[in-house]
């Protein structure tokens, strides 16, 4: 990545005068020396750790991915305020952060299930590593190790043809940028809303298309400040086996079997 591109030193110093705060405060709230600190700052620190990012997206609530590539200065304070509250304008994801798992005896990672009953407290507890111990877990064979996945279920036959109250296995998508038009996703919203089971293309502006599978749903737009988390369909398990034909299919072979009969009353008239 072109260096020149990364704001975070610019940033920190942008963000520690914002709140009226001299180089020994922070330092000192922060427990580095104000020469780190000083260094930091005017990019003096060519590599700085893991550590250092997350204890400045800790104490000023904004997440690494924005401290790093979002030019904050340039930014309003209606834009910074909301940024603060977590509605991050660098669009990544939520954030840049550690996603919180659970592990098995073999220390390999489980494939956490989160049932319906579950799904609300699921909004506030999925980057808690102890609400995610109490969610029913299991290990899947051949599954990427590079990947984190979870299950959810479905509801209703939007996704038809694939089965209603399928469980889904997904990935975990960190980049929703790198997300390819109408990919196939759950995707965890905030508030009342369900998570859904959708194909996501995601525009220039920052939104996302969701669209049905089955064509009697109009596709609909949210905001990425209304996303929490994105994780893309890998497979499904169900009890029900899929509609070889939805009702879009059959009128389109209704349609083909009349213009082969159209076609052949006008070859007959010749």
């Amino acid at each position: 990545m072109n260096s020149q591109n990364i704001f975070f030193g610019s940033n920190i110093k942008f963000l520690r005068e914002r709140r009226k705060m001299n180089q020994e405060s922070l330092a000192e709230k922060l427990s580095l020396t104000r020469s780190k600190l000083n260094a930091l700052e005017n990019g003096h620190t060519k590599a700085p750790q893991p550590d250092d990012y997350l204890r400045f997206s800790d104490f000023f609530k904004i997440s690494v991915d924005s401290l790093l590539r979002v030019n904050l200065a340039k930014l309003s304070e209606l834009k910074l305020r909301e940024l603060e509250a977590g509605n991050d304008v660098y669009m990544t994801g939520s954030n840049i952060r550690v996603l919180a798992i659970t592990v098995n005896e073999q220390n390999k990672e489980n494939v956490e299930y989160v049932p319906v009953k579950a799904k609300a407290g699921y909004r506030s507890g999925y980057s808690d590593p102890e609400y995610l111990s109490k969610l029913p877990r299991f290990s899947l064979p051949n599954l990427p190790k590079s990947g984190t996945f979870r299950m959810f279920p479905t509801v209703g036959d939007s996704m038809l043809p694939i089965p209603e109250k399928s469980d889904i296995i997904a990935e975990y998508v960190q980049d929703w940028k790198s997300l390819k038009p109408d990919t196939l996703c759950i995707v965890i919203l905030k508030g009342e809303q369900d998570f859904v089971f959708k194909q996501v293309t995601v525009g220039k502006d920052g939104t996302l298309m969701l669209s049905s599978l089955n064509a009697m749903y109009e596709p609909y737009i949210v905001k990425s400040e209304d996303v929490i988390e994105i994780w893309k369909y890998r497979s499904f398990l169900s009890q029900s086996l899929p509609s070889t034909a939805n009702g879009q299919d059959q009128m389109m072979k209704i349609l083909l079997n009349v213009q082969e009969q159209v076609n052949k009353i006008n070859k007959n008239g010749k």
